[in-house]
């Protein structure tokens, strides 16, 4: 999504528009993840320099030489838990926080871990 000379209403339609081309057309068919992943806004969570490339479905560096997951592996490791609303989970490496927000708009609680203390 290419953010010059557009206004919000205009970003965020193209933003939502290019997550579903994304991650249905590949298979993912569970409404509640797909709501999830519209939900979240992915840009938030990169690095500055990277925004113009927030909705493309391609892993990003983040930092401390660390990436935050392209859309689509975000979307089918969130569908492959099967969770339900009353659901606590576990994370694992919070990284950017992407795919923390993303769970939380599913779960009742996320717990998550990360050691590297510049991320966390």
């Amino acid at each position: 999504v290419n953010s010059n000379n557009v206004t919000p209403f205009v970003y965020e339609q193209r933003r939502k528009r290019r997550i579903r081309k994304q991650i249905q057309k590949r298979g993912i068919c569970d409404q509640v993840v797909l709501n999830a992943m519209l939900n979240v806004p992915r840009h938030l969570f990169m690095r500055a320099d990277m925004t113009s490339s927030s909705y493309h479905d391609q892993a990003a560096p983040i930092d401390c030489q660390q990436t935050i997951s392209q859309p689509y592996i975000v979307a089918l490791m969130t569908e492959l838990l099967e969770l339900e609303s009353q659901s606590n989970v576990l994370e694992i490496g919070t990284g950017s926080g992407y795919q923390t927000a993303v769970l939380a708009e599913i779960v009742d609680k996320v717990y998550t871990v990360e050691i590297i203390q510049k991320l966390a």
